[in-house]
Order: structure tokens, then C-alpha cells, then sequence
């Protein structure tokens, strides 16, 4: 099998390509920068961890993503949620969703991977998604996935499917899963700020710390 990774860098990506490796010839990593204000910090650790692992790594501009506004990912004029986060609590959850919810993100960035698979005879594409955020954003569902497979029956020649180690998984089973690879936590960028370290306050931050706490895994941005 071949497949072409999705990769932001963040724990779910990164969990998906030591997968990947596991049971197919990752032929390309892609990053995309759509304006998101973590950006150079996800294309930094992609590129390291892409380095490391040996896989051919390509970053995607996509700066036309930025003309959706709404979401406080790409709108600097916009806050992050951060004293407001509850991950534990799911109405309040939702609600802070919706500030850093993209227009179609993952639908125009499967479509781009799609393109690439098919022209590189891949046979899947592998994002990052997990059944914790999924309560909250219906693009990170199994549902989504297969949707987008049956899309891509009609859309590219050699049936590209999407394909997902994480789906059924939260983020404490997905550390978890790490650790038994060997994966290396300190290449992961689990934040939506970009800053020399991770803040540790926005919902990203606060979900990897918690499952990393679980799993006794600390990185050298955590606090003690």
C-alpha cells in the first residue's frame, strides 16, 4: 500500500504517520498553511519529525483560506478561547468550537491530498482525526470519512481512500498508542498559538497535556 499523510504536527497527525509507516510506503507529507496562526511552528515540527522519519515532506499555501474569516484561527482580530475552555464539559465545548471552526477545512484539504495520492498512485490518504474532538466537529468523524471515500470513488481514477488510525481513538488511548511506538512527544505542536512554546491554555493544548498526564509522558514545555 502507498498513502499520502496529512501532517499539522499536532499528536493526531503524528500518531497517524508512525501508523502509516507501519503498513505502507508513505510516499509524501503534506502541510498546509491556510493562515492559520500556528503555521510556521506546524510547518517546524512537520518538517523535523517528517526529517527524522525519513519521508519526503511538501507544505501547501493555501493563503486564500484567510478570505473565509470567521474563524479566530486565521483572524487575528478574533480571540482564541482560553480562560473559557472546559474539554470536560461538552456544551461548553461546542460553543467554543465554533470559534475556531474553518469553513471546509478538512473537506478542501482531503480533496488537495486526493490529488496528490492519485497522481502519486496512492492509495489512501491519512489525516489526523479523534473521536474526542469529533463530539464537536463533525469533519474529525468516521461518518466524514467514509462520506469523503465514496466522494473520491467518483472524483479520482484509482479510488483513493481516506483512511484514519485515530478515529475511533481519544486522546488518552492516542498517547498511549505513542508511547507503545516510540513515538517522539517533543516533535508534536498540539497549539493553535505559534510562540516558542506551546501556551498549554487553548483547548489543543489542554486536551494533549491531560492525556499526556494519563500516560505519564512529559515534554519539555509542560509544566512540572
Amino acid at each position: 500500500m502507498r498513502s499520502v499523510l496529512l501532517l499539522s504536527a499536532g499528536l493526531d497527525s503524528s500518531l497517524n504517520l508512525y501508523e502509516a509507516l507501519r503498513c505502507s510506503t508513505v510516499v509524501l507529507a503534506v502541510t498546509f498553511n491556510y493562515g492559520q496562526r500556528a503555521a510556521m511552528r506546524e510547518i517546524e515540527f512537520s518538517e523535523r519529525l517528517c526529517s527524522k522519519m525519513k519521508v519526503k515532506h511538501r507544505v501547501i499555501e493555501l493563503p486564500w483560506m484567510t478570505d473565509f474569516g470567521m474563524s479566530s484561527l486565521v483572524d487575528r482580530n478574533k480571540e482564541i478561547p482560553t480562560s473559557a475552555v472546559r474539554i470536560d464539559d461538552l456544551k461548553v465545548s461546542r460553543e467554543t468550537a465554533k470559534s475556531v471552526w474553518v469553513p471546509n477545512r478538512n473537506g478542501i484539504l482531503l480533496n488537495i491530498a486526493a490529488g496528490f495520492a492519485e497522481s502519486l498512485s496512492a492509495d489512501w490518504i491519512v489525516p489526523g482525526f479523534n473521536a474526542e474532538e469529533a463530539a464537536t466537529f463533525a469533519d474529525n468523524s468516521q461518518e466524514f470519512l467514509v462520506q469523503q471515500t465514496k466522494a473520491f470513488e467518483f472524483s479520482t481514477s484509482n479510488k483513493v481512500e481516506v483512511k484514519c488510525f485515530t478515529t475511533g481513538l481519544r486522546k488518552t488511548e492516542i498517547i498511549k498508542r505513542g508511547v507503545e511506538l516510540g513515538m517522539d512527544f517533543e516533535l508534536v505542536w498540539p497549539c493553535y498559538f505559534e510562540a516558542i512554546t506551546p501556551c498549554g491554555s487553548c483547548e489543543s493544548c489542554q486536551r494533549f497535556e491531560r492525556a499526556a498526564n494519563l500516560n505519564n509522558v512529559k515534554t519539555k514545555w509542560m509544566k512540572p
